[in-house]
């Protein structure tokens, strides 16, 4: 395996709006600093994968109306490596149209695919569990994911049956998956944890070009059509055109419905560097830096008084105080305030969509 045939895919389309109002439907959390590092999860991301390929091997597939934030946040990137999709159509057709463009510059490509808005705490460990991955599938003609060892029973991921009775002759970190399954309830989650080979799927995948285009061979002809006829106009300035008039056409589907829960294949490297999805304000008191009470306070003036549990986001410059409050979410962004029970959080976003019509 050499670095050079490695290739990272960063998919930044989404359009969550779980963290108003510090994100919006206009700059969703992959372009937010989340964190308050300094760093949107977007350039976290890429500066998790910076060691394991060129700059020149990374792409970002994301919506049209991002492509010039995410120019901004990555100036690094060939513009040409920002893939604009006119509109959504879920994983499955994301990845079949950067994989088309990838074998059309480099057939022996690597590719390993990620989302752009999760969190990793050990990135040392992160990329060495990536590396090996990239070994294996550069090897055979295996589709890897990654899953994350729970410490809880979470009901908020999908989980990742694997077989531990032998790991892969290639790779003793390696795993044949048994099934995939959907976010259980609570019992069922507990079940998952107490048989000790269930894990998170974290959603980054591993694979070599040519196996992942012909598991859509088999397992997705109708979008195989569309990005097979496209062949003759990727790197040219014909491109954009042509996917903004056949990409609607692409069944609205995610790659796990239409190529992982089908293909044969598909092994697991069981991992533990620190990870989160980051997909709630309570995931994010989580994974950030608590005080002896359990408050995370993210911003630059913050006093907090016989308060406990909480979520404090002000990043704008303001002194904000705090008293008296319990498990409680306090974000504020560009003159909108939101204070809200982290048991209610899941209300969010019908405070958003109201604040559209005020």
């Amino acid at each position: 395996m050499t670095l050079s045939r490695n290739h990272v895919v960063i998919m930044a389309g989404g359009v969550g709006s779980r963290f108003w109002p510090m994100s919006t439907p206009e700059r969703p959390k992959q372009f937010i600093d989340v964190l308050g590092v300094g760093r949107s999860l977007l350039q976290l991301t890429y500066d998790r994968f910076k060691s394991v390929c060129p700059d020149e091997n990374f792409w970002v597939v994301t919506n049209s109306k991002y492509a010039s934030i995410v120019r901004e946040q990555l100036p690094q990137l060939s513009a040409d490596h920002v893939l604009q999709e006119p509109c959504r159509r879920n994983t499955a057709p994301c990845i079949a149209y950067v994989s088309w463009r990838i074998k059309a510059q480099d057939p022996r490509a690597n590719i390993v695919v990620t989302p752009s808005d999760h969190v990793v705490t050990d990135p040392v460990e992160f990329r060495r569990v990536v590396r090996l991955c990239l070994k294996f599938t550069s090897e055979t003609d295996a589709i890897v994911t990654i899953g994350i060892r729970p410490d809880r029973p979470e009901t908020g991921y999908g989980y990742i049956q694997a077989d531990l009775t032998s790991s892969s002759a290639r790779n003793r970190e390696i795993f044949r998956v048994d099934s995939f399954r959907e976010k259980p309830d609570q019992a069922t989650a507990l079940g998952y944890i107490r048989q000790k080979n269930y894990f998170w799927n974290a959603g980054i995948f591993i694979w070599n070009v040519e196996t992942i285009i012909n598991a859509y061979r088999i397992y997705a002809p109708s979008i195989t059509r569309i990005f097979d006829s496209m062949m003759g106009d990727f790197g040219t300035e014909r491109e954009q055109a042509t996917l903004n008039r056949l990409y609607p056409d692409c069944a609205n589907i995610s790659v796990d419905y239409a190529i992982m829960e089908k293909a044969d294949e598909i092994f697991v490297c069981p991992a533990s560097f620190g990870w989160s999805d980051l997909g709630t304000w309570g995931s994010l008191l989580k994974e950030s830096k608590r005080d002896l009470y359990g408050n995370a306070c993210i911003g630059p003036d913050i006093e907090l008084y016989d308060t406990r549990d909480c979520i404090i986001h002000t990043t704008q410059q303001k002194r904000v105080v705090v008293q008296g409050l319990d498990h409680f979410i306090v974000a504020e962004k560009d003159g909108t305030l939101l204070i809200c029970k982290l048991s209610e959080e899941q209300r969010i976003k019908q405070f958003s969509d109201n604040s559209k019509h005020e």
